[in-house]
């Protein structure tokens, strides 16, 4: 079975530039400094409402009527409760398995933060930080919450596999990508010290969350390695017998194209995408099953200007407020792109695109012209997207 999936971003982890209403009265950038610059009352009463507003059962009945069968779920690290100031959500994702069954779908539970962080990113929880792998106190508590999970949910009939972490970031690109330049640390004190996690390092602790897991989930559940952005580097990986059903997940964005020189133009995205992620992943499909398990429609031409690798008003870009495009233009090239992209990832074993919705007012607020490419449903509702449910 080919997966065909969506993200639910910003329910249980939030990005602030998927909802910045939530960020409302503060200027907080991130997770960490949300619950920092709020009054306890007021943060808790926040994320409570978001929680419950933001998605519900009826999410889930549209994502079955679009045809798609997976959902990659995103959640952080204090899920059970455990880390203060924050505010546990495991209530939430019992109701998502609850909803799953009910409605035929599959979860994949992607722990998306760690204490730490682990790769400085805004939605890595705590922007500009990057020391998780640095600290024995932190990486055993992970491995200690993937059991946890495993134990909970790792025999349930709707689970499709547990993720042990998102994005972790290699050495390579932390020293080629000036992270801390596009995500700004609150604290450089809390800062110092970041560094790229070493493929040595991810490849032990992979190793250990496999082992971990698969204590309480059966094998026909899989175990979904994020490649660390690089995704041939995993030839060599886990090719003893003894790994059961281990997935690789890779995340392409178009806007990362861009960066690595990726013409701004219809048959440039096309000629990109035929050129490298085609021959990548039937190259990594002969080691392991690979979904790309993030990527959407988002690029600099529909925008109107270069993004420079999808950076918004809130990273200090000045964005664009009016269409340069023309709405039946627009349509074809999104409509070009999806079809190209949904190419690629079926030659490997699907995708499940970032993400299902948003609560940016690319309307109304200035600079978000373009954004609405990231939003499944408007994708989708636009007919930028085509419907799965023949495919």
């Amino acid at each position: 079975m080919k997966i065909k999936g969506v993200n639910l971003g910003n329910w249980l982890v939030l990005e602030k530039w998927m909802s910045p209403a939530l960020f409302y009265d503060t200027d907080a950038r991130d997770e960490y400094d949300l619950p920092r610059q709020l009054s306890k009352e007021v943060y808790e009463a926040r994320i409570k409402v978001h929680r419950a507003e933001y998605i519900s059962e009826g999410d889930f009945v549209r994502i079955r009527a679009m045809g798609l069968n997976t959902i990659r779920i995103p959640i952080p690290y204090f899920i059970f409760g455990d880390v203060e100031p924050y505010i546990g959500c495991i209530e939430e994702l019992d109701k998502a398995f609850a909803w799953a069954k009910r409605y035929g779908l599959q979860i994949l539970i992607d722990l998306h933060t760690v204490p730490g962080g682990q790769n400085g990113f805004d939605n890595g929880g705590i922007s500009g930080v990057c020391k998780w792998a640095q600290s024995r106190e932190k990486i055993d508590f992970v491995l200690d919450l993937l059991e946890k999970l495993a134990e909970r949910y790792g025999r349930h009939e709707s689970l499709f596999g547990i993720q042990p972490v998102n994005e972790p970031m290699n050495e390579w690109l932390w020293s080629v990508a000036h992270v801390q330049d596009r995500y700004p640390p609150r604290d450089p004190e809390t800062a110092a010290g970041s560094a790229g996690i070493s493929m040595g390092f991810l490849r032990w602790f992979y190793v250990e969350a496999y082992w971990r897991i698969r204590r309480h989930m059966p094998e026909e559940k899989a175990v979904v390695l994020h490649d660390a952005f690089d995704l041939t580097a995993w030839k060599d990986f886990m090719r003893e017998d003894c790994y059961k059903n281990v997935w690789l997940d890779t995340h392409q964005y178009l806007m990362s194209a861009e960066g690595m020189g990726c013409e701004q133009s219809a048959p440039g995205y096309i000629r990109f995408i035929m050129d490298n992620y085609y021959r990548q992943i039937e190259e990594m499909e002969q080691y392991f099953p690979v979904i790309c398990g993030e990527w959407c429609l988002f690029n600099s031409l529909a925008v109107g200007h270069d993004t420079k690798g999808g950076q918004t008003v809130l990273n200090g870009l000045e964005g664009v407020s009016r269409e340069s495009m023309a709405d039946a233009d627009k349509k074809d090239l999104y409509r070009a792109l999806a079809a190209a992209q949904l190419a690629a990832w079926n030659r490997g074993h699907g995708y499940i695109f970032w993400s299902y919705k948003l609560l940016t007012d690319t309307v109304n607020t200035a600079g978000w012209v373009g954004w609405d490419a990231w939003d499944l449903g408007r994708c989708h509702d636009f007919g930028w997207f085509p419907s799965q449910r023949e495919v």
